[in-house]
């Protein structure tokens, strides 16, 4: 019974996707798209398997995963791949955790295909990761069809915190007091100090694993975005359940605030 249930699902789910993706609003697709990879350990725990593989079934999945995005012109993915919170772990756990992120980002490179940008407390990450981030960056090509953020060592308020910050520096090198620094506090010039800035804010944030919280993830840039939360853990997300997330998207009437 379980072998016809799977020959079923192997015909009857590429079907289902191609339509899916016929009847996709190629008007409504969203420009930037942001991706919680959360669920990568519990998929592990689930398969008998170690952390470590669970984390790397869930680097492998992001090069589907973009893939997905290049054929649905997306033109930016912001994927979170460690939170500033991740770096309390265990370093038994977190030393393989950042050796794989590291082999990902370089993969990604190899691929040529997609502009890389780290986003983060960069300054907070080992000296090693840092350097091989910056190599693997600088070896991605310079066109812009899909750029890709890799939020490591990201966390939504340290990112607001630091761009009040330097936007407060700035002000500050430049002569002006303290109250006229604080006057120049805007919005808009806070914006432009983000990891993203100069970026369109994510219309689309999707979380894996069936929780539905952003835990910090573009606190400023998603005040107007949609979201999508899927039942799969990260390594199981399907271009099936990618599909779903822009069909939902583009049902969605977005009133941003008003």
């Amino acid at each position: 019974m379980r072998l016809i249930k799977s020959i079923v699902k192997s015909i009857i789910y590429p079907l289902y996707e191609a339509r899916l993706f016929r009847k996709l609003d190629r008007d409504a697709t969203p420009k930037h798209i942001g991706v919680i990879l959360d669920g990568n350990r519990r998929w592990a725990k689930a398969n008998l398997a170690s952390s470590k593989r669970g984390h790397s079934a869930g680097a492998r999945k992001i090069i589907d995963f973009l893939s997905w995005c290049e054929e649905s012109k997306v033109k930016v993915v912001t994927l979170w791949m460690l939170s500033t919170d991740n770096l309390t772990r265990e370093k038994s756990e977190l030393e393989p955790l950042l050796e794989i992120i590291a082999e990902t980002v370089e993969i990604l490179s190899k691929f040529g295909r997609w502009k890389l940008h780290v986003v983060g407390a960069t300054e907070l990450l080992p000296e090693w990761l840092n350097v091989r981030l910056k190599d693997a960056v600088a070896m991605s090509p310079k066109r812009e069809e899909l750029v890709v953020n890799l939020a490591i060592g990201y966390g939504g308020r340290r990112e607001i915190t630091d761009a009040v910050r330097q936007l407060l520096s700035e002000n500050l090198h430049r002569g002006e007091n303290l109250e006229s620094a604080i006057n120049k506090l805007t919005m808009e010039e806070i914006s432009r100090h983000l990891y993203t800035a100069g970026q369109p804010d994510p219309d689309l944030v999707i979380r894996t694993s069936g929780e539905q919280r952003l835990s910090g993830f573009l606190l400023w840039q998603s005040a107007h975005s949609e979201f999508y939360f899927c039942e799969a853990f990260w390594p199981d997300f399907r271009r099936l359940d990618f599909l779903r997330a822009l069909r939902a998207y583009a049902q969605r009437n977005r009133r941003f605030g008003r």
